[in-house]
């Protein structure tokens, strides 16, 4: 649409018409949209809490950020409908307001935090830190990049991290939870139960009949949702990363073979030694020691004879950089294999070294790493022109040009799909190959239409421009197509029924008085599972059999579906064990502290419940849905509710990929 309005105002009759109508858009503007903000809300904003203002964009960009992440850890993209469905857009609704209550309120309280502290908070985070355990610059700035931060912002949020937790700690202080609910606690968890079990599978199941045309037919008309076809969207996109417009064929050995010169040291293996070591307090000592080694006593026994422990005679097979005292490194690496040292004065004492196993380090030749450096130069350079072509991409973008005449326009091509649904599948089924891996792309699209100027996406130090060209609606498939899976369905709805049945006959008889092995059906052993606890599956059992035996009394017997349709387990409980709680036993501590934590998280949370209403919260449930992709069919929108938790005052970096836009 918008590269149609600026193709009709190339002219002088456009640009007269579309001079008329922005016109009539920018009087709209002033009449409806700042009455808006009279009433509370301005177009663009989703939440107002107290003075502080959240943005539909802002949310917007957060929200999607949440997506992509909880998509990364599933390992396939989470649509829209999807992250609904589970409250996803509630979750970062409460956050992001909660997070806004508590900077408010740090504005209301007058807290602050000095640069010089939040400097230290950030030299002292572990994410930071490099192979040395000392605070990495590199490090620093490659991962807030990698998240959307630049340094200043970066500090910003850590400062209002750090007054959130300022607030939440002055709530929680000294708080303990009662002995009698940590004992009650632990005698819950602790509980251990013992079972004795049968396994039904489809074979207990007998055999299925091939299912008539009737069959087949009520089946899919009761199920018609389970098969219809996804909606599919044509799009295209360009991808440019480093790693994508990088030529490193055209690197010259020349510039390879300097760069194999600067990283010889990195590229090389060191030469690691079995070191033992035996410390001495005094030279004299030493020496006397040594005069014995001289005579015949081997090390080993000299260890024995000082008492000296194997943790701290075995320094390990090391590097001579790994070593702390680089004085014995030096005399531990000149010595001959087997060969015991002369008394070595080190930092903690004098010391004797023996050396008995020696690991020669590795130099690689040019030619084995000549391709990976070639790429790595490639890399490097291709890193300055990804921003350079952004800039001549949103050039061509902002005349009109689609993604393809774009990529045309500066030699590059882009790739085209013609199907791809919500969950980055083609037609096959199978994940659209064209599309790089961690490229969350679908997501984006079905957040989309056709003819929508859609803003670059990061991506793996570049950027990936994307448009819809076309979208074929989710659409109820026939029977005949679908045959096969509808038979299949059938099948195992049926061999479901049939296995409840037989697991329900066979608990009525084991309810009147019948062993498990006499009711056993042939080809089923009698199987016991014990320890078997109530969190996690214990001995290969699936959860929903762990549940039912904890909803079980000792003695009784239930029966459950496994972890598919076509699994049954009929079982009796014979065991049932609670353990005594050791309030001083190491795993109570553990305990304890995830109860407080919990508790913690309990009283934070009711505090900006009552923080919200106390400085005034307003949500605009339109913005919540436009932002979300939530299609109302009944006006209807899931209001706004509080929920607790530890992410309230959660550092940033962790939890979103990237920071909300502004």
């Amino acid at each position: 649409m918008l590269r149609g309005m600026r193709k009709a105002s190339s002219n002088w009759i456009g640009k007269t018409i579309m001079t008329i109508v922005m016109g009539v858009l920018i009087v709209s503007f002033g009449v409806w949209g700042i009455a808006d903000v009279f009433r509370g809300f301005g177009r663009s904003t989703l939440a107002k809490i107290g003075s502080t203002e959240i943005s539909t964009e802002q949310f917007r960009q957060t929200y999607n950020d949440r997506l992509q992440q909880i998509g990364r850890q599933f390992g396939r993209p989470l649509t829209p409908d999807q992250a609904r469905a589970i409250g996803i857009d509630r979750q970062v609704l409460q956050q992001t307001i909660a997070e806004a209550a508590l900077d408010e309120d740090a504005r209301r309280l007058g807290l602050g935090q000095s640069d010089a502290d939040t400097m230290k908070s950030i030299l002292e985070d572990p994410n930071f830190k490099g192979a040395n355990g000392q605070f990495d610059a590199n490090r620093f700035q490659q991962l807030i990049r990698q998240f959307g931060f630049t340094e200043q912002r970066y500090l910003t949020e850590q400062r209002r991290v750090a007054l959130r937790r300022q607030i939440a700690g002055s709530l929680t202080a000294g708080l303990e939870p009662p002995k009698t609910l940590i004992q009650a606690l632990s005698k819950f968890q602790n509980e251990e139960r013992a079972i004795d079990y049968l396994k039904l599978t489809d074979a207990q199941a007998g055999t299925i009949p091939a299912p008539s045309p009737a069959d087949l037919t009520a089946f899919y008309d009761s199920h018609k949702a389970q098969f219809r076809a996804p909606e599919y969207r044509k799009i295209s996109f360009l991808v440019v990363t480093p790693e994508s417009i990088a030529k490193w064929a055209e690197v010259s050995d020349a510039d390879a073979q300097k760069l194999f010169e600067q990283r010889k040291d990195k590229l090389s293996t060191p030469e690691k030694r079995q070191i033992l070591q035996i410390v001495f307090p005094s030279v004299e000592e030493a020496q006397a020691a040594r005069a014995k080694i001289a005579g015949g006593t081997s090390f080993a026994d000299l260890a024995k004879e000082r008492g000296v422990k194997p943790a701290d005679l075995d320094l390990g097979l090391v590097s001579q950089s790994e070593m702390l005292d680089q004085k014995v490194a030096a005399a531990a690496f000149a010595l001959p294999l087997n060969e015991v040292s002369q008394p070595v004065q080190g930092q903690f004492g004098t010391v004797l070294l023996e050396v008995t196993k020696i690991e020669p380090g590795k130099q690689p030749d040019y030619a084995s790493v000549a391709a990976s450096l070639k790429r790595d130069l490639a890399q490097e350079r291709a890193r300055k022109q990804v921003q350079e072509l952004h800039d001549k991409m949103e050039d061509a973008r902002g005349g009109g040009a689609s993604v393809v005449d774009a990529a045309k326009q500066l030699g590059l091509t882009a790739v085209t799909v013609d199907a791809i649904d919500r969950a980055g599948r083609g037609p096959d089924g199978a994940p659209v190959a064209a599309i790089p891996q961690g490229l969350e792309l679908a997501n984006a699209a079905f957040n989309s239409e056709p003819g929508v100027d859609n803003d670059a996406i990061s991506f793996q130090n570049g950027y990936v421009w994307y448009d819809i060209l076309g979208i074929t609606p989710s659409h109820e498939r026939p029977l005949d197509e679908v045959k096969d899976k509808v038979e299949a369905g059938w099948r195992a709805e049926q061999v479901t029924e049939k296995l409840r049945k037989l697991a329900a006959e066979l608990v009525q008889k084991l309810q009147g008085g019948a062993k498990l092995a006499d009711v056993a059906p042939a080809g089923v052993t009698v199987q016991t599972a014990s320890g078997i606890k109530r969190e996690g599956a214990d001995a290969g059992l699936p959860n929903t059999v762990v549940d039912a035996v904890f909803r079980t009394a000792k003695d009784g017997a239930g029966q459950v579906q496994g972890g598919s349709a076509t699994e049954w387990y009929v079982f009796r409980v014979t065991g049932d064990t609670v353990p005594t709680a050791d309030l001083n036993a190491p795993q109570m501590q553990q305990l304890k502290d995830n109860l407080v934590q919990r508790l913690r998280d309990e009283q934070v949370g009711e505090y900006i419940a009552w923080l919200e209403k106390d400085i005034g919260t307003k949500v605009n449930q339109e913005a919540v849905a436009q932002a979300t992709g939530r299609r109302r069919t009944d006006g209807a929108v899931p209001p706004f509710r509080h929920r607790k938790g530890q992410w309230l005052i959660s550092n940033r970096l962790s939890q979103r990929s990237r920071p909300a836009r502004r």
